[in-house]
């Protein structure tokens, strides 16, 4: 692969910047006390379907735009940079989910309102111990209802669809389901979720109505988990970019005994040190984007691959840019705890670094057996 972006990915690139910079800002969250509650969630909605980024990788044949996990990356990188509150990532998740796995009938009822803006969705995988693989304990599908809870959810405060993954009772197997989440018996928790540019929320059901995907699990949640990992290592390199280039910013004009902090060999390493793992951060990404692209037999590694890693580097270089900028670095004005928190936060959905890591492992495992 050429790990050099074409100018037509620059330009995507740039164009996202440039409008998320113009439309959006973080001044209600910076202040303290702020809750997600002042992120202007449904405002920045409106805003990206100006754009059509909701309908980003949905097919053509249902009012999308049909782009590649490279396109993809672009826009999700800004997204990340910006850390732009919006319901985009959940929507995100599940347009994949329908489009993987979804009937004709399916796909035709749900995706053209993405694509329009006019249908917001949420994928609900995780159970209460932050687990996403194996069967569902907390969940369960009896016909076509389903009682339980999901945890975890990304947007479902927001979302008008939920696609929900319930264990099958009369199969025994897992099953992801479509939910209704304005009908009643589906209850929707914020989270006291310390990233408060995101919403995250416990989903309650109760013997609510549900209509099972075409797709099995065991074909359908590969290949989803692989771009939700994508998609939140996009978010970490992006925003591990941005940190660092605030901090080398910072260490330019703030002075100590006469001279820029930048000066003083302890920053110089540290921020050599970042700038490595913004690098680093950056490559893995575009090969996990062009892997899953292509479709490429390593796909699945280089995501779990590209999610460990920024993950790592995302969470280092943000509590370094905080102790460099020393006491202002941990006020509420600033943007860096804000990095901080969607750091953390990032690097836990959808399975830590270690759990990446170990599945990474297993997979070259069974390679050499």
């Amino acid at each position: 692969m050429n790990f050099a972006l074409s100018e037509d990915h620059v330009v995507l690139r740039q164009s996202a910047r440039s409008f998320l910079e113009k439309e959006f800002s973080l001044s209600r969250v910076l202040v303290p006390g702020a809750t997600v509650a002042d992120a202007d969630y449904d405002a920045n909605w409106a805003k990206i379907v100006t754009m059509g980024w909701q309908g980003l990788v949905i097919d053509e044949a249902y009012d999308g735009l049909g782009l590649s996990c490279i396109d993809l990356a672009m826009i999700l990188g800004e997204m990340g940079r910006s850390l732009a509150p919006s319901p985009f990532l959940g929507t995100l998740f599940g347009a994949w989910a329908v489009q993987k796995g979804g009937s004709p009938e399916q796909k035709k009822a749900l995706l053209p309102g993405v694509s329009a803006g006019t249908t917001k969705l949420a994928v609900a995988v995780a159970e209460a111990s932050g687990s996403t693989d194996g069967p569902c304990r907390e969940c369960t599908a009896r016909g076509d209802r389903l009682t339980g809870v999901k945890s975890f959810v990304i947007d479902a405060a927001a979302a008008d669809w939920l696609i929900v993954a319930a264990q099958d009772e009369a199969a025994g197997r897992r099953a992801f389901f479509l939910v209704d989440a304005r009908q009643p018996g589906v209850t929707v928790d914020l989270l006291p979720w310390r990233d408060v540019t995101r919403q995250v929320a416990d989903v309650r059901l109760k013997d609510v109505k549900a209509e099972r995907l075409a797709m099995a699990d065991a074909a359908l949640w590969p290949w989803l988990r692989d771009r939700i990992l994508l998609a939140l290592a996009t978010e970490n390199a992006a925003g591990t970019q941005v940190v660092m280039e605030m901090t080398v910013d910072y260490a330019k004009e703030r002075a100590a005994f006469g001279k820029p902090i930048g000066s003083y060999q302890a920053i110089k390493h540290s921020l050599a040190d970042m700038l490595g793992q913004a690098e680093c951060s950056n490559a893995a990404v575009l090969y996990a984007a062009w892997a899953l692209s292509e479709e490429a037999p390593e796909a699945a590694k280089a995501a779990a691959m590209a999610k460990a890693y920024t993950s790592d580097a995302y969470a280092a270089v943000t509590q370094r840019s905080i102790q460099i900028f020393g006491a202002i670095g941990f006020t509420w004005e600033m943007k860096n705890h804000l990095y901080f928190k969607r750091a953390r936060a990032n690097a836990e959905l959808f399975g830590n670094a270690r759990a990446q890591r170990a599945r990474v492992m297993d997979m070259v495992a069974k390679k050499a057996a």
